[in-house]
């Protein structure tokens, strides 16, 4: 039997390292029902995969704009305002005391009209805020990753926007009637959704993207963490500034949330196998070099024992810690920096905290086809691309920081900075992200789910040390540069240990030797969590 038939020539072709073995698995004889992956590749062009891909991309920017937009949309809410109590109105003190427990202030508990309230959270309260999402973003990983490996990424996925939208569109009215701890557990629970975001990209990657096109697919789709940003800071900063005010950004995002889950239940698919119009070329094609030909309708199960002990597993791990450091740090606390040292109007704000993410949306393009076209061409090992991929997006990042804590405070030299850090962080994502997928295809939602736990652990400690390290005074510029060496140095450490021990070989238990019924669950088997 042929490599092709055994479903194995994808990876033959990338890892082999003799010519002889490489002109085997190109001239594999052609049959009505199988094609060499170049002809079969050139036949299917643009398919079902890329549109596939295409909404992961939306479920991911919308996530992200919701993540994310809680940072400008809390200077709006406590602008203009002493600290001196948890909740104070934007009329006098007597306008509001006469209308507390009248038909006017019930109206604007509901509808939100101007004047909107505004509160005096101190910047500690805000911090706890922000960390809130990744307290409960960290709980639900592992679980999120076990559901998607057995069940699948449609329920899952629409079911997390589905709460995501409805906790959204509720959120004023926590903050207006339960102060501060409702805000905290709202964002605690859209953390819990946003859970299954990742590990469920992944779980359909693994099904959905051969390794020849995996970086420009997963690329694409991550893609959406950029664009997110770039939407939803400036979407933020306008709607908090127009006259549906700060509460209309929650609404907004609630909106948006629930009519993406719509779509995405529609026209989703766990696999090639289940979705009803792609082409039995373009299904063949995915499956069989991905090593899952004849695989409909069963489950392999995790082999734990052999997935804990590998040790690039725990590289990516490490590497995914530093980016969660560096991320929140730049999506949570740049806004703030804009506001109290650069003194940012909000609108402007949104725009300039934005414009980074805009160009890293760009150049995600480029590291995507650059990492694919070092694999196909040879040029270098995918172990080795994985690390410099992982190394251009983490110390250009950790240097940008370092010049931001020192540089003067001018306001296009900062933004120049920030461009060029985001520019080359996104790199990074083909990196450790992608690495999953390379170690083990079937299992990459479970690693992910492993990885995203772990470094949400520790990156939820981002925004508590930052409102610890600029407790004294938050305009400090001194107190600011704390703020961004901790995180340089989170990049670079991190980066230093992925390289040292990280590895993007495919490993023997992605796939059992045979399909016995120690290796494969049933269908009524219950997924482990």
């Amino acid at each position: 039997m042929s490599d092709f038939e055994n479903g194995k020539i994808f990876q033959k072709y990338i890892h082999s390292e003799t010519d002889d073995e490489r002109k085997n698995s190109d001239v594999v004889e052609k049959t009505e029902t199988q094609m060499t992956l170049c002809d079969t590749t050139k036949q299917i062009g643009y398919g079902r995969r890329h549109e596939q891909a295409a909404l992961l991309f939306v479920c991911l920017m919308v996530a992200y704009s919701m993540r994310t937009c809680m940072g400008v949309a809390l200077v709006a809410m406590v602008q203009g305002h002493a600290e001196k109590s948890d909740f104070t109105n934007t009329s006098t003190s007597e306008e509001y005391n006469q209308t507390e427990f009248g038909s006017v202030e019930l109206l604007n508990g509901i509808f939100f009209t101007e004047p909107f309230p505004t509160f005096s959270w101190n910047k500690k309260t805000q911090d706890y805020m922000l960390a809130a999402f990744s307290w409960g973003y960290m709980i639900l990983q592992i679980p999120a990753g076990q559901i998607a490996h057995r069940y699948g990424t449609r329920y899952l996925l629409t079911g997390a926007l589905v709460i995501n939208g409805v906790v959204s569109f509720c959120t004023p009215w926590a903050a207006y009637y339960g102060s501060w701890i409702f805000v905290v557990i709202f964002r605690m629970i859209q953390g819990l959704s946003q859970s299954c975001f990742i590990p469920g990209m992944h779980t359909a990657f693994g099904k959905w993207a051969p390794l020849e096109e995996r970086g420009r697919l997963s690329a694409f789709a991550y893609g959406g963490q950029a664009l997110g940003t770039v939407l939803g800071l400036p979407i933020t900063g306008f709607i908090a500034a127009s006259p549906l005010g700060w509460p209309g950004i929650f609404r907004f995002y609630g909106i948006i949330s629930l009519s993406v889950g719509a779509v995405l239940w529609f026209f989703g698919a766990d696999s090639p196998a289940k979705h009803p119009r792609i082409s039995v070329a373009e299904r063949q094609y995915i499956e069989e070099a991905l090593g899952q030909a004849g695989t409909k309708g069963k489950h392999l199960k995790v082999p734990w024992a052999k997935l804990l002990r590998c040790k690039a597993l725990y590289a990516i791990v490490v590497a995914h810690i530093g980016q969660t450091w560096g991320q929140l740090t730049l999506y949570t606390e740049v806004p703030a920096f804009m506001d109290k040292v650069m003194k940012v109007n909000i609108k402007a704000n949104g725009l300039l905290t934005a414009l980074p993410f805009l160009v890293m949306w760009f150049t995600n393009f480029f590291f995507s086809w650059f990492t694919d076209m070092l694999i196909v061409k040879k040029w270098l090992s995918v172990t080795n691309t994985r690390k410099l991929a992982q190394t251009l997006g983490c110390i250009p990042a950790a240097v940008g920081l370092i010049a931001l804590a020192y540089v003067k405070k001018d306001i296009v030299v900062v933004e120049t900075i920030l461009i060029l850090t985001c520019a080359f962080k996104i790199s990074a994502n083909l990196g450790w992200s992608v690495n999953h997928i390379d170690l083990a295809p079937n299992f990459a939602g479970t690693m992910m789910s492993i990885s995203n736990a772990v470094s949400n652990l520790f990156g939820s400690l981002a925004p508590v040390v930052a409102g610890f390290l600029l407790a004294e005074d938050v305009t400090s510029e001194f107190l600011w540069r704390k703020v961004f060496l901790v995180a340089a140095g989170f990049y670079i450490i991190t980066d230093i240990v992925y390289v040292a021990i990280g590895s993007a070989e495919l490993q023997e238990w992605n796939t059992p030797k045979e399909n016995t019924k120690a290796n494969i669950e049933s269908d009524e088997e219950k997924p482990m969590i």
